[in-house]
């Protein structure tokens, strides 16, 4: 089995056949294995703490490379016609400590029932995507 212990730089493009599509709680993982997609196994040996981003690079103890993508998943997207409506949003999920992707004009977040039924009572639009989703990481997390 391949470990992979060490992040390449940013920017950088490599040749390899390893890819591991992970969703955006497995790329938060920093010692797990996994199944590439061409079904081998690799176990992922990081610094604790690491979130990787789709089109990471990692290299294995013995020089392979494996690149990392954003597996699409099942996400709500909520929009507003007003923005302040999508600030209160934010806000109110905050409060929950939902992990959310945040842009300037939606929100993302994980389907969750009960934060459905708040968001449409607060007058949000919802709509269910299968999509790639990049919640924000924590504040005192610093980027590589």
């Amino acid at each position: 089995m391949l470990t992979f212990s060490q992040r390449l730089p940013r920017n950088s493009s490599f040749n390899t056949t390893h890819i591991l599509s992970l969703t955006a709680e497995e790329r938060q993982r920093s010692n797990h294995r996994f199944q590439t997609t061409t079904g081998e196994i690799v176990f992922l040996r990081l610094p604790r703490g690491t979130v990787l981003d789709d089109g990471d690079y990692l290299q294995s103890e013995t020089g392979e490379l494996l690149q990392i993508k954003a597996k699409p998943e099942m996400v709500i997207t909520v929009t507003a016609k007003e923005p302040l409506l999508l600030l209160k949003a934010a806000y109110h999920l905050g409060n929950r400590h939902v992990s959310l992707e945040v842009s300037g004009d939606r929100l993302r977040l994980s389907p969750d029932l009960v934060l459905v039924k708040m968001l449409s009572h607060l007058g949000l639009d919802l709509k269910q995507e299968t999509v790639p989703f990049y919640p924000e990481v924590g504040a005192y997390t610093h980027g590589h």
